[in-house]
């Protein structure tokens, strides 16, 4: 199969009108009147960033949802994407028939559809990148500096799960023995992330900073506090955890760390004044979303366990090199 054929039969069905049927060098999209683009891209590897063998459809969902996830911290509507894919020797029409299906679920999920892009063979590992487009009213993107110290923190969703996930996943893959707090949420969280698109109204009305949890809580706190020329209070007791996940802590402590700095949680961190507080934890729970509050925004780090006791952690979140 060449490659245009390759596209007329797996991509051209999930293009939307800006893609000009994928038969142009480029597509054409006109901003919705009033909003700024807002433009993000992912690389994801083969071995780096999810199994090779991973199912292909949870390999697309994943891929394109780790790009909405960035649109939502940023208070942007997502419009459309575009997707690079480079292909490893091995590849065949049935893995790539399943990708393109699960691609199809994900956009359909968040009512967007294909711009364009490009597919190429590679002689190295699978290695596929999303841009993805939102808008956001002028002047309205969430950045991530802009927290002031005295401003809430908070968290959406629960942390560590996908991070178990791994750690499960991992254990299939070398055909070793699953342990024994596996769980399918836990498992499902990593292979599927789900962006919460459904807080952007939330954020935009309240958030003064946020951006996605993807590398690790501790790491990505730190990361918020530091562009905005602060630091970070955390209070790991008030961190949430999914039953699953607390049922893993309680039976194996030492997955501590990996929860807290494993990534792929692709949950949002905001940063909010306080008086906007509680509107913002309204404004959430009206949107069907769980938040958290975790911390506040600092002069001067302090991270503190459940006892009330400093923690310390040698490494703070996933490194992509």
């Amino acid at each position: 199969m060449n490659e245009v054929d390759l596209i007329a039969r797996y991509f051209a069905p999930l293009a939307g009108p800006e893609g000009l049927g994928l038969g142009d060098d480029a597509a054409l999209l006109a901003p919705p009147a009033g909003c700024d683009l807002v433009l993000t891209a992912d690389a994801l590897v083969a071995g780096r960033h999810f199994f090779s063998d991973d199912p292909p459809d949870s390999v697309a969902a994943k891929a394109l949802g780790v790009n909405l996830s960035d649109l939502a911290a940023k208070g942007a509507e997502p419009l459309g994407f575009l997707l690079t894919l480079a292909l490893p020797p091995d590849w065949t029409e049935d893995w790539l028939d399943d990708f393109a299906t699960g691609l199809g679920a994900a956009a359909k999920a968040s009512s967007i559809a294909l711009f364009g892009g490009d597919t190429v063979s590679t002689p190295g590992a699978l290695t596929l990148s999303v841009t993805a487009l939102g808008a956001v009213p002028h002047g309205r993107m969430i950045r991530r500096a802009g927290a002031c110290v005295g401003d809430l923190l908070y968290v959406s969703g629960t942390i560590g799960d996908a991070a178990l996930g791994v750690i499960q996943r991992r254990a299939q893959v070398e055909g070793q023995r699953a342990p024994l707090w596996a769980d399918e949420f836990l498992l499902g969280r990593y292979l599927r992330p789900q962006p919460r698109l459904a807080l952007i109204p939330a954020l935009r009305r309240c958030a003064s900073a946020a951006m996605d949890v993807s590398d690790g809580l501790i790491g990505d706190a730190r990361a918020l506090a530091r562009a905005s020329g602060a630091a970070v209070e955390l209070r790991l007791g008030q961190v949430p955890l999914s039953p699953a996940a607390g049922a893993a802590l309680s039976a194996d402590p030492t997955l501590f760390d990996a929860v807290l700095t494993g990534g792929d949680d692709y949950e949002i961190l905001c940063a909010v004044a306080p008086d906007h507080a509680v509107g913002f934890e309204e404004s959430a729970e009206a949107l069907g979303v769980v938040v958290a509050c975790i911390g506040r925004i600092v002069e001067r780090e302090s991270i503190l366990g459940s006892d009330g006791a400093p923690v310390f952690f040698g490494r703070d979140r996933f490194s992509h090199f």
